[in-house]
């Protein structure tokens, strides 16, 4: 019975998980706007988007790190270039992804139209651009300075 109480007053692994749900609720407001369409299924669990979840996460479990331990501790060092590495991948490879489905769709697109034997698609929506990372850095801060707010989690 411990465990699974301590599962749920886990000040650190709340915050992560705190920051990527609200990350993920955000999503289906900016993703509407921007879409005028409404799947809960693509905009909770799809990867891409305002705000990044992932870089929710991590901000979150990092600046959780920061509020118990402080900032010249060794977790919050680790965690800290953990968020880096998070952010750069978003911005960098995982968004060169998504360019790179983009135009295999396009190519795919024009060589299988005629005969329309090819029903595959690669998924575009993949990486984050600078801004959707950055707004999911202040989301996941955000949630983990609230719930340091809570007594007795953290």
């Amino acid at each position: 019975m411990y465990t699974f109480k301590a599962l749920f007053t886990n000040y650190w692994l709340l915050s992560a998980m705190s920051g990527w749900l609200l990350a993920q609720l955000l999503k289906i407001f900016t993703g509407f706007f921007k879409l005028q369409s409404f799947s809960i299924r693509a905009l909770l669990f799809g990867t891409g988007g305002m705000p990044s979840s992932h870089t929710a996460a991590v901000t979150g479990l990092c600046t959780a790190c920061a509020v118990t331990h402080g900032f010249g501790s060794p977790l919050f060092a680790i965690t800290a270039l953990f968020c880096i590495v998070i952010m750069i991948d978003a911005t960098g490879v995982r968004r060169e992804t998504g360019m790179q489905s983009r135009a295999l769709n396009q190519i795919i697109e024009e060589l299988f139209s005629n005969n329309g034997n090819f029903d595959r698609q690669f998924k575009e929506l993949i990486g984050h651009t600078p801004l959707q990372v950055f707004f999911g850095a202040v989301t996941g801060v955000g949630a983990a300075l609230l719930l340091s707010l809570i007594p007795g989690l953290r």
